[in-house]
């Protein structure tokens, strides 16, 4: 760690960097569309890492707790040569107090997955690394994001870890989205693009204890409510099953982790997350 007097003769841009765009930074705004932001941890050493950076993009929840995983997942990404990504899209910013529009990937005009992808092409140039390619995770909301992303954008993943989602999207030509994935094509302009998902190294995790389904169920005449909507199990350990078939059905190997004495708490499933993405970069260094 430099001291206070190395800091205070580097230029002031190197300084800046150092406070602002290194080691827990600050929020930045998403500069393609400024009502969406992102922080970081970027390792200090980067520019003298033994590994060229990784990325890993953490995608937080229904409560938004953005810089809590960008925090639980610093020591990671300062052990294992990885940059850390925790991108914020807020509550309503349509203006009509949605909670849940970046789940669905889409909410009016907004594509929260070009969002995510602009932003990791921002933080690519910014530090000198074309992210061809990245690691997701996402818990409870976030795991609906990237469930839904993986299934769009696989060749942009070289490791998904898919937590604790509500609502599940089944790879299942035979229901419409977001149930499944038959109209996928229509809808996004873009086919399910199975070989792809094959090469991903797929991780699912779920506390056995995570049993509430109030959040979960839908009812007629909600907004997401389609028919199947609930077909994939009353709670998220059924559901998360239901998803792990529909994948390994297709030929996806998945790795699952139903974690003892844990409810609906993604921060107490990180350090399986991590045990998953470090053996997944190992092998991405190693190929």
């Amino acid at each position: 760690m430099q001291s206070d007097a190395a800091l205070a003769i580097q230029p002031d841009a190197a300084r800046a960097r150092a406070i602002y765009d290194l080691g827990h930074s600050t929020v930045f705004a998403a500069r393609t569309d400024p009502r969406f932001s992102y922080c970081m941890y970027v390792p200090p050493h980067i520019d003298a890492a033994k590994h060229p950076m990784e990325l890993v993009v953490i995608m937080h929840g229904t409560g938004r707790a953005f810089v809590e995983y960008r925090d639980a997942f610093a020591e990671f990404a300062r052990w294992n040569d990885c940059i850390v990504l925790c991108p914020l899209f807020p509550v309503g910013p349509l203006g009509d107090g949605n909670r849940d529009g970046f789940k669905q990937l889409r909410e009016g005009d907004i594509r929260y997955d070009q969002i995510l992808l602009d932003m990791v092409a921002e933080v690519g140039e910014k530090f000198g690394r074309d992210f061809k390619q990245f690691a997701l995770f996402g818990y409870s909301g976030g795991g609906q994001f990237v469930n839904r992303f993986a299934l769009l954008h696989p060749e942009r993943l070289w490791a998904v870890s898919i937590g604790a989602p509500g609502s599940v999207t089944l790879l299942d030509p035979e229901q419409d989205w977001w149930v499944g994935v038959r109209d996928v094509e229509a809808r996004y302009g873009k086919r399910i693009d199975v070989d792809a998902l094959r090469k991903v190294a797929v991780h699912m995790i779920v506390g056995k204890a995570d049993l509430e389904t109030w959040e979960i169920t839908h009812r007629e005449g909600g907004k997401f409510f389609m028919p199947g909507a609930n077909s994939a199990g009353k709670n998220r350990p059924e559901r998360l099953e239901s998803l792990r078939r529909s994948f390994e059905a297709a030929g996806v190997d998945v790795t699952l982790d139903m974690v003892d004495n844990v409810p609906h708490d993604g921060l107490k499933c990180v350090g399986q997350v991590q045990d998953f993405l470090a053996v997944a970069l190992a092998r991405l260094r190693n190929a």
